[in-house]
């Protein structure tokens, strides 16, 4: 029986250009991280990347959150403990007053056709919502960029971020640990993501899934565009439920 409906941000509710966003985002953290240290502000970019090669790793064996290896591999590199409360209250600052005004430009973040009305219609067929975005980043900045999507209010049963998981999409443990913690198992959820590859569990876990991209994944439940899973949803839940 299908219970929630999980949806991927970027790309799915969040019509963004995401390496842009990443290049705007790393240079304005590494201005803040130069500042309080007095290092080169070069310094802190390749060490942020190597952070986030880190936590995507498919070799991790370590039961660190996201948060932790990536803190702790950005502290080798440059020496600047980045978990330090101090620092981290700097650039969570940032990332709550700043950030959020950084949409513009070659960015272009907009809410995605369609994103709140599918949100709103399985909230309407009872069924819980949760935003299983990549955790990849802080729960302030993916706060932030929620407030883009127009979704910032809406009543998600769980966000995930840096310091509440402990791999990336789409390793399956990823998606384990989610629904685990929304009380439910993998076959009681939807799926819906735009990247066949980055968004749908890897190893399958049984998990349904809805593609919103531009492709037709042979594996995924229902595929079609984002604007149009809002009609669609109640007919792929009823399909679910009964060939479950």
């Amino acid at each position: 029986m299908i219970k929630a409906v999980l949806f991927d941000m970027d790309a799915t509710l969040l019509d963004i250009n995401l390496t842009a966003f990443m290049g705007v985002y790393v240079a304005d953290v590494s201005r803040i991280l130069a500042r309080i240290s007095g290092k080169p502000t070069l310094a802190f970019g390749g060490a942020w990347a190597r952070g986030y090669l880190a936590i995507a790793n498919e070799g991790r064996t370590d039961g660190l959150t996201n948060l932790e290896l990536f803190s702790a591999t950005v502290e080798r590199l440059t020496g600047v403990p980045v978990a330090d409360p101090a620092i981290a209250d700097a650039i969570s600052c940032y990332e709550r007053t700043i950030l959020p005004r950084r949409r513009g430009g070659l960015v272009g973040a907009r809410p995605m056709e369609g994103g709140i009305a599918a949100i709103e219609r399985a909230r309407e067929m009872g069924l819980a919502v949760a935003l299983a975005t990549n955790p990849s980043f802080s729960e302030d900045c993916i706060r932030a960029r929620m407030g883009w999507a127009g979704i910032a209010d809406m009543p998600f049963a769980r966000v995930s971020h840096m310091g509440n998981s402990t791999r990336l999409k789409p390793r399956a443990r990823y998606y384990e640990e989610f629904v685990s913690a929304l009380g439910l198992a993998p076959e009681e959820c939807i799926m819906v993501g735009n990247d066949a590859r980055r968004d749908f569990p890897h190893p399958d876990i049984g998990m349904p899934t809805a593609y919103v991209g531009h492709a037709r994944p042979g594996r995924a439940a229902w595929s079609g565009r984002m604007s149009e899973l809002a009609d669609a949803l109640p007919a792929l839940v009823d399909r679910l439920n009964l060939a479950g």
